[in-house]
C-alpha cells in the first residue's frame, strides 16, 4: 500500500487524486510542511512525498509520473516511445514551471515568506498567469485533454492547478481552458480525493 504523506491544502491533493485514478490502495499521512517529520522524509523539509515500500519520492509531478508509469496498464502515462515520453515531460514542465508559478509566486509573499522579505506582487502574478492561460488555450487547441482524447496524469497536475487558480480568485478568461477544467475537476477519482484529504 502506498503513503501519501503531506499537509491538506498543498499539493498533497494531485497525488491522492492521481492515486484514485489509478484505483491503487492508499493511506494518507498527515504531516506538516517542514515539520520533522517531514525533514526525516524529505532535505528540504516539503511535502507531498509518496512512500513505495523503501522508496520516498517527492515532488508531485515526478511522483505522478512514477505513479503512471508504474500502473501503465490504466493509459494515465506518456504515449509509447521517444516522442509520446518528450510530450508527456514538455506538458509537465510546462504545468509546474509555467501555469503554477505565478500562483507559486503570489502564495510566498502572502503566507510562506519571512514578513520583511513580502511584497505586493498580486498585479504580476496576475498578468503571468492571463499570459500562461492563454498559451493553455493554444497549446490545448481542440484537445479534449493535454495528450489527446485519453485523460493522463498532465490532466490531474493541471487540473489540480486550475483549482487552486479558481480557489486563489485568478481570473481564467478563456471559455476553452474553463470548460478543460470543468471537465477534468469533475471526474468521480477527485471528488474521493478530496473527501479523503486533498481538498484544494
Amino acid at each position: 500500500m502506498y503513503q501519501a504523506v503531506g499537509s491538506r491544502g498543498s499539493r498533497v491533493s494531485r497525488v491522492l487524486w492521481m492515486l484514485e485514478e489509478l484505483e491503487a490502495p492508499y493511506e494518507f499521512v498527515h504531516i506538516e510542511r517542514r515539520s520533522p517529520e517531514a525533514y526525516a522524509l524529505n532535505p528540504s523539509g516539503k511535502v507531498p512525498i509518496l512512500i513505495d515500500g523503501d522508496l520516498k519520492l517527492t515532488d508531485s509531478a515526478a511522483i505522478c509520473i512514477y505513479l503512471a508509469d508504474k500502473h501503465a496498464e490504466k493509459g494515465m502515462g506518456a504515449s509509447p516511445g521517444l516522442f509520446g515520453r518528450a510530450e508527456m515531460d514538455s506538458w509537465m514542465h510546462f504545468a509546474q514551471s509555467e501555469f503554477e508559478a505565478p500562483l507559486w509566486n503570489k502564495l510566498r509573499h502572502r503566507f510562506l515568506l519571512p514578513t520583511e522579505l513580502r511584497v505586493d506582487v498580486g498585479p504580476a502574478a496576475a498578468y503571468d498567469f492571463a499570459s500562461e492561460v492563454k498559451t493553455l488555450e493554444r497549446r490545448l487547441g481542440d484537445r479534449e485533454f493535454a495528450l489527446g482524447d485519453r485523460f493522463s496524469a498532465v490532466d490531474v497536475l493541471l487540473g489540480d492547478i486550475g483549482a487552486w487558480a479558481r480557489g486563489g480568485r485568478f481570473r481564467i478568461e478563456s471559455d476553452a481552458v474553463n470548460a478543460y477544467l470543468d471537465r477534468v475537476l469533475s471526474r468521480p477519482a477527485r471528488a474521493r480525493s478530496q473527501a479523503n484529504g486533498g481538498s484544494f
